[in-house]
């Protein structure tokens, strides 16, 4: 009887488990990393969704990026189409699918020169609001190491002498 009732709430156990799994948050612009094989140079590359962005004679698309959540193990997957541009030739289709951050070479682009590999996504439209009257935006009026916060209301020292150190 037991054996039967635990073989029966084992699946409902399963259901709800994966049921309240986070989904990744869509984002507007890919940040993409490109090797050119010949000159073996590196190029990171943002993609915009919807754009087409050029490396080489490659045309990248990037139709949609996702991201995990932070609270989440790391990942980023992009939906990319790659499209190899030569003056005089159509274009040819070389890439169409996914790509993600945490395993490039599980859905890699296959090409002679370049190769291509999905970093990051990113939100690039975002409007920071201003802060309320009288308050400084974050980072405004904080005084990093080795930097000298001036006092605006003195005057700037005589010349040859050394702005005094700061409070």
């Amino acid at each position: 009887m037991f054996r039967r009732a635990s073989q029966a709430f084992l699946p409902i156990a399963a259901i709800s488990f994966f049921s309240h799994a986070v989904s990744a948050e869509p984002f507007d612009t890919a940040v993409l990393q490109g090797l050119d094989k010949v000159t073996a140079r590196v190029s990171t590359l943002e993609a915009p969704v919807g754009e087409a962005v050029r490396f080489g004679t490659l045309e990248i698309i990037a139709r949609t990026c996702d991201k995990r959540p932070p609270e989440e193990p790391p990942e980023s997957a992009a939906f990319l189409d790659i499209w190899e541009v030569r003056p005089g030739e159509p274009a040819t289709g070389v890439f169409r699918g996914w790509m993600f951050s945490s395993s490039p070479a599980l859905s890699a682009l296959e090409h002679g020169v370049y190769d291509v590999w999905v970093i990051d996504c990113r939100n690039t439209g975002v409007v920071q609001p201003s802060p309320p009257d009288g308050q400084a935006a974050e980072g405004e009026g904080q005084v990093t190491e080795g930097e000298v916060q001036r006092d605006e209301t003195l005057p700037p020292p005589p010349e040859g002498e050394e702005a005094p150190a700061a409070r």
